[in-house]
């Protein structure tokens, strides 16, 4: 099977690198040729870093470049299986460069994109064989992180979907499947771990390293939400959170926080810019947590309930199984549990009775619980046990 990687940003050349190290030969075209370089250059170097710490041979490295080429324009696509669109996240751009690809590609090739967040719908309207067309969303690092949201458009017929399928289990790599709504899964699910505990913050219940320490400590969370913030990027992380509140018609839940928004007006990007919700200028002071039980049992509480009254959204609307939710949110952003099984250990009427204890002290539909979630309680169900 050969494999096309349009785009040879990190994105782009994650792929590829997974690709070739499944045995699929690989093309990488990316318009700008000093990209293209950096990209040579970084997996050479990636896979020279594995050989140095035993992870592969000199030969297998050998073999995983000898399958990887460097396209000179859209042309190199033409015997491609599978083209993977890796490119900007801008829906007028991908529109015109699948209406390019077409042109090129064979009439029995797949064009997947990796979009994050925008519409496959929207992408695949653009095309005259828009049946072919399908999101393939990879998770940065890919080498790294298992997980592959696979999302058909209303469009896609199912041969395109279980070729895909097929393709992301020869990678390797843990495939959900997810319907066509903005966000998918992880994105979508995700957002009450940034915009609560950003909430939490701005009503002076606890700073960003008391609410990242409940979060660790009492979650077990690889990395609490401002600290995550603060390493995607404030650029990245307020666009994709603006992104999924205007998709889903300004849908309170959603909504942005102006914190973001000033830290991303002031370019405050986080670690890569040196400041986000943390400084991290030499010498910059470090502020202690209150650790008092508690106020971080409060915290944690209240983020974790959120996040599974998202999840229970999730499946009502039959955006992923219960599993593929689970799946996606551990595979996806590490999480240490999936939140609906956790939410049958917590005890459905429990997660119920915070939600609405939220919703009486605000008043805002941000905290009105899944109708789903107030059924199972009252039906005594659970989603696994």
């Amino acid at each position: 099977m050969k494999i096309g990687i349009l785009g040879s940003g990190a994105m782009g050349t994650g792929i590829a690198q997974v690709a070739a190290s499944a045995g699929n030969e690989t093309v990488i075209f990316d318009v700008n040729p000093e990209s293209l370089d950096r990209a040579k250059q970084q997996l050479h170097a990636v896979l020279n870093k594995l050989v140095e710490k035993g992870k592969i041979s000199v030969s297998q490295a050998g073999d995983i470049l000898g399958r990887i080429f460097f396209g000179k324009d859209l042309h190199a696509f033409a015997d491609c299986n599978i083209v993977v669109e890796a490119i900007i996240e801008d829906l007028s751009i991908k529109q015109k460069v699948f209406q390019e690809l077409e042109t090129v590609i064979s009439p029995r090739c797949i064009l997947a994109t990796n979009t994050s967040s925008l519409s496959i719908a929207s992408i695949a309207a653009a095309c005259r064989f828009s049946q072919r067309v399908i999101g393939i969303h990879f998770f940065n690092p890919v080498p790294l992180m298992s997980l592959v949201e696979i999302i058909p458009a209303i469009q896609t017929d199912k041969q395109t979907t279980e070729k895909s399928i097929e393709w992301v289990k020869f990678l390797k790599k843990e495939g959900v499947l997810a319907k066509d709504t903005p966000g998918f899964i992880v994105n979508r699910v995700a957002r009450p771990y940034y915009g609560e505990a950003i909430r939490i913050m701005e009503e002076g219940i606890a700073d960003c390293t008391t609410i990242d320490y409940a979060m660790t400590t009492l979650g077990g969370f690889k990395m609490g939400p401002f600290t995550l913030m603060d390493f995607i990027g404030a650029d990245v992380n307020y666009r994709v959170t603006e992104s999924v509140w205007t998709q889903f018609f300004y849908e309170p839940r959603f909504k942005p926080s102006f914190t973001q928004k000033r830290l991303f007006e002031a370019g405050y990007y986080g670690k890569k810019a040196g400041k986000g919700f943390y400084d991290y200028s030499e010498g910059a002071e470090k502020i202690l947590p209150n650790t008092n039980p508690e106020k971080l049992k409060t915290i944690f509480e209240r983020i974790l309930v959120m996040l599974i009254n998202e999840a229970a959204e999730a499946v009502m609307f039959q955006i992923g199984s219960a599993e593929a939710i689970d799946i996606a949110m551990t595979k996806g952003v590490n999480y240490p549990k999936g939140l609906l099984k956790w939410a049958d250990e917590l005890g459905i009427s429990n997660v119920v009775e915070r939600l609405d204890s939220l919703y009486d002290t605000y008043r805002e539909d941000r905290y009105r619980c899944s109708a789903l979630l107030r059924t199972m309680s009252r039906e005594s169900k659970s989603f696994y046990l």
